[in-house]
């Protein structure tokens, strides 16, 4: 009976580890296919399926035709994810996100109210130029991004299974815009910044974009798949030493500390950022291959996961600091 209890972790541990090789192969594949169609841009790749991986939500930061929305769509078919799109404008109305009831009359002359749902029950939606919505519109998303349901008229409606936002944000068009609230940035798992191709990428996009056909994306994984995936990064183990780095830097990003880093943050990340880290980081060796994060990966993933949930007193932006400088000198007593 001993014997047995000994050998059940061992069978279990061994079932894990290829369950790990397998899910790492299909992700790696689908990284390859969505390279395929997205020239230049390994980075935002990676930390987008990082984003899914982990089961979060991604803000893709950059100028126009840097293919951020292309990317989302490419995303979609390479996952096997429903996906659709919302365009968002000034004068855009929460139910068109999330819906309406309308009356309808019934053969008989009965009337009644029938729920027409709107685009966010998809798996994968693209929220463009999220920050061209009013506040009202934009909060819209907050309960789906964190409790995966909506309520409308007093009715709960659940949103399926995998569920995914990833929003664009223009950085430059400023007039006719509104910042995103703080509580909602703090539910995407990461900011990405998307920025310009080297010379050889926009050379490939060139020619894959201006002929007679162009690449398209194929399918390299099933949402089953990717929900496994999801499982699997939650069960992959994090060692001491890693969880402490996330907690040395998630810590020291905030006011109060009594640093000279410190000094220069007027509200920083909250316990929401270190439970992004934690997975992000696992997320991160999975698609590496790997069956446990490093110090590495935490260093890697540091910057995107709490530059959007941080902002600088006035005296530091005053002296010409920046989020990225404070991360970076944050990054540098880990190194």
């Amino acid at each position: 009976m001993a014997s047995a209890k000994n050998e059940a972790p061992e069978t279990l541990d061994k079932m894990i580890v290829r369950a790990a090789e397998n899910t790492a192969a299909s992700i790696r594949a689908a990284r390859d296919a969505i390279g395929a169609v997205i020239f230049g841009q390994d980075e935002v790749v990676d930390r987008a399926l990082i984003t899914v991986l982990a089961g979060g939500h991604a803000l893709l930061v950059g100028v126009p035709g840097l293919a951020k929305t292309k990317l989302v769509d490419a995303m979609g078919t390479v996952l096997g994810l429903e996906a659709r799109r919302i365009q968002f404008t000034p004068d855009l109305m929460p139910s068109d996100i999330l819906g309406a009831e309308v009356l309808e009359e019934s053969a008989g002359g009965k009337r009644g109210f029938r729920f027409i749902r709107g685009p966010i029950f998809s798996q994968l939606l693209l929220a463009d130029e999220i920050n061209r919505a009013s506040p009202r519109t934009q909060s819209a998303l907050l309960q789906a991004m964190q409790e995966y349901h909506v309520s409308v008229a007093g009715t709960r409606y659940d949103v399926p299974r995998p569920f995914h936002v990833l929003a664009t944000e223009n950085p430059i068009e400023q007039e006719g815009t509104y910042p995103l609230p703080e509580a909602q940035l703090d539910r995407f798992l990461m900011e990405i910044d998307v920025g310009y191709p080297n010379r050889e990428a926009e050379r490939k996009i060139l020619f894959d974009t201006t002929g007679v056909e162009e690449t398209k994306a194929r399918a390299a994984m099933t949402a089953d798949d990717l929900m496994a995936a999801q499982r699997l990064v939650r069960r992959i183990p994090v060692g001491e030493s890693v969880v402490n780095a996330i907690l040395d830097l998630v810590r020291a990003a905030r006011p109060g500390e009594n640093s000279e880093v410190s000094k220069l943050i007027a509200w920083g990340p909250g316990p929401r950022a270190s439970q992004a880290l934690m997975l992000a980081v696992r997320a991160r060796a999975l698609l590496d291959g790997r069956l446990a994060p490093s110090i590495d990966d935490v260093i890697a993933l540091v910057e995107p996961v709490l530059k959007h949930r941080m902002a600088l007193t006035f005296a530091a932006r005053a002296d010409g600091e920046t989020i990225e400088g404070v991360i970076g000198r944050l990054k540098a007593k880990m190194a």
